[in-house]
């Protein structure tokens, strides 16, 4: 019996392990976070990286200047240049723990709070009177960092402007910090 239970709970263990984790350096898919880009013209580029909970800001904004950098050198470019760059933090309120009062039981609240940029919204919970044993009583804070940038591609000698960046320089200066996925 006890080898009947091993096997599904060794993969559950995997499952939450595997979630428990920065973001890697990955393509994002609608599954999972990472990095994405789009041609603009045919030295523009906007690429983005967002991270899980778990990645903080200063990885993410790692990630993003590296893969301009890889990028950069796929397209047979030498350099780059950040044109437009940006970070934003998406903050949300995860509920955690039951419902529970003293006086009324298990209750459920009127309202579900979240926060997005900075601000704070109330969404009506379904589950509102109906006694939901499983409402939270308690929320925590979660946050997730986006970084996004416009990059302009060139050839030959990087100019002498602290704005350009040589993609073969980034791509081996920053390649100690990059954590790919599991395979």
């Amino acid at each position: 019996m006890t080898k009947k239970f091993f096997v599904p709970g060794l993969a559950a263990l995997a499952l939450l392990g595997a979630c428990a984790t920065a973001t890697p350096y990955q393509p994002a898919t609608p599954n999972a976070r990472g990095y994405s880009n789009q041609q603009i013209e045919s030295n523009r580029w906007m690429v983005s990286f967002a991270g899980n909970s778990l990645t903080d800001r200063q990885t993410v904004e790692t990630y993003l200047l590296y893969r301009a950098a890889e990028l950069t050198s796929q397209n047979g470019y030498d350099y780059f240049r950040v044109v437009r760059r940006a970070t934003d933090a998406d903050k949300n309120l995860v509920p955690v723990g039951t419902g529970y009062s003293p006086y009324y039981g298990y209750f459920a609240p009127q309202y579900r709070f979240y926060s997005r940029h900075g601000r704070i919204y109330a969404v009506p919970n379904p589950w509102a009177g109906f006694g939901d044993p499983f409402g939270p009583s308690q929320y925590r804070e979660i946050q997730r960092y986006e970084a996004s940038a416009e990059i302009l591609m060139g050839r030959g000698p990087k100019p002498d402007d602290p704005a350009y960046f040589d993609a073969q320089e980034v791509r081996q200066n920053l390649s100690t910090q990059i954590v790919l996925p599991e395979r």
